[in-house]
């Protein structure tokens, strides 16, 4: 059975400066694009039974410049729904909710049409995910490729692991990354983190 390759999608504005991103369709920055493109030869050297992308344009474009341009495209995929603090920095949230913790505490109702998710919300979306990922696994001859957003990858991870949603805590992720999640001794293991190729 072949491995789960995690790509985060290359830096956005948002992203490089730390605003909370869900459902805002940014396009990534030129340093978003070239390191995209920089790991396009690490993902050539796996055979690839199925590659699924996020619908955003950040995702999309990502997958595109690695050379996933017929990933198909899986709302399941799409970042934790920030609901109030779509576009809102960590510290602008601490202003007003001291202690406030994405992983546990989920965020506030947004305007109509993004609630929000809890925590636990985003852990049955992975699930859901990764429920298609082993069929293809199970069904191909190589690994399967996603190309999403960092939390809810982190949250994919600790789902994966058997860890709860708020285990996704534990596992930063860079953009424009590749992360390899396989198996040892028939149980799921972290092989590859954060991954960029060296300069």
């Amino acid at each position: 059975m072949g491995d789960l390759l995690l790509v985060r999608h290359g830096e956005t504005e948002w992203s490089r400066s730390g605003r909370h991103t869900s459902w805002t369709d940014l396009p990534l920055t030129a340093d978003g694009r070239e390191r995209a493109e920089s790991l396009a030869p690490m993902l050539a050297e796996h055979r690839i039974a199925a590659c699924f992308t996020s619908p955003m344009l950040r995702a999309r474009e990502t997958a595109a410049l690695v050379g996933l341009a017929r990933a198909r495209v899986d709302p399941d995929l799409t970042e934790w729904d920030y609901g109030a603090y779509e576009g809102v920095t960590t510290a602008e949230i601490h202003r007003t909710r001291p202690g406030w913790f994405l992983f546990t505490d989920g965020v506030a109702p947004g305007p109509p049409g993004h609630p929000g998710e809890s925590p636990e919300e985003v852990g049955a979306r992975a699930d859901r995910m990764l429920g298609r990922v082993d069929a293809a696994l199970a069904d191909g001859d190589g690994d399967v490729v996603l190309v999403a957003h960092g939390h809810f990858l982190r949250v994919l991870t600790a789902r994966r692991l058997g860890l709860p949603p708020s285990g996704g805590a534990l596992f930063q992720l860079g953009t424009g990354t590749v992360s390899r999640l396989s198996t040892e001794h028939g149980r799921p293991v972290v092989a590859d983190w954060n991954v960029r190729p060296s300069a």
